[in-house]
């Protein structure tokens, strides 16, 4: 007997008639009366008598049906597993975000992203990429949204968009002339609002002065690149800024400029490269490719 044959079986046996069977299995009574006819073929004899239209087990039915009980109730156990698995994987999507990308790309990938998978439950959070990659491989994460490879065995690193790191100043401080175009670092203020010396990007901002023979003097340093966007608007100073917080959301209030020599900026999806990610997870990551990138191009413009 194969398991189809099982499973009709027993839903016969239970339901009592050919409709009932059918009801339980969500299926047709062709399809019923089809299967238990091949059954009753393979095994070689009949196991109901048919009167009038009704169907009464012989002897040897159930015998069968106490032999194969314990199968069938694991065959439900395997199907009842199967939903649960089939809703933690595609109902449930754990994502988590440097605070500057959950601010600026996020939302509106997000957004875009809701439009296919409105029943998908989404877990946010907001935290700095070594944490994110703590709870990606501990399997409390499936996905992160990050502005460092954190260059880590277990983790895998997929570049999403590319831009330089800006220079970030209230409307009106650069002529016209310059708006847009790439400024040195000999033409910064000397008070400039910078980034932790433990940030990679602080690091590389820190060697470029070196370069350019000027000292840093970053009286204010911030932890997040939202923090610095917030102080520029309220009139705090310059600040260099990660590309996509300066492009998203467009401010009038607010104008940039790319810092020169160019500092790449990446942004990057990680994951465990344990866990490859679902369809709605590859999904949502297109849609934040698709809008960082639209969103650098405006900038560009």
């Amino acid at each position: 007997m194969r398991l189809r044959h099982i499973e009709v079986f027993h839903a016969v046996m239970q339901a009592g008639t050919i409709s009932g069977a059918a009801r339980m299995l969500h299926i047709s009574q062709p399809a019923v009366t089809k299967v238990l006819q091949h059954c009753e073929l393979q095994l070689g004899l009949p196991l109901f008598e048919r009167i009038r239209g009704k169907l009464y087990p012989r002897p040897e039915a159930h015998r069968l049906f106490e032999q194969t009980e314990k199968l069938a109730r694991e065959l439900a156990g395997i199907r009842r597993l199967a939903a649960t698995l089939k809703r933690q994987s595609v109902e449930t999507l754990r994502l988590l975000a440097t605070p500057s990308l959950a601010f600026s790309v996020l939302p509106p990938a997000l957004s875009a992203w809701r439009e296919r998978f409105a029943q998908t439950q989404c877990e946010l959070a907001a935290m700095g990429t070594a944490a994110a990659v703590e709870a990606l491989r501990l399997c409390e994460a499936d996905l992160a949204l990050s502005l460092h490879d954190p260059r880590h065995p277990g983790i895998v690193a997929e570049p999403l968009a590319e831009a330089p790191l800006v220079v970030m100043a209230r409307a009106g401080t650069w002529p016209a002339a310059q708006r847009g175009r790439p400024i040195e670092i000999a033409a910064l203020p000397e008070d400039v609002i910078g980034l932790p010396a433990g940030d990679p990007l602080g690091e590389c901002v820190a060697e470029a002065y070196e370069a350019a023979e000027r000292t840093a003097v970053f009286r204010t340093v911030v932890q997040t690149y939202r923090l610095a966007r917030a102080l520029v608007e309220a009139g705090g100073g310059v600040a260099l800024v990660d590309p996509f917080s300066a492009a998203l959301p467009a401010s009038t209030a607010l104008e940039s400029r790319p810092l020169e020599p160019r500092l790449p900026v990446r942004l990057y999806v990680l994951s465990a490269s344990h866990a490859p990610l679902s369809h709605a997870a590859r999904t949502l990551v297109e849609s934040v490719r698709a809008v960082a990138q639209q969103a650098l191009a405006g900038a560009a413009h």
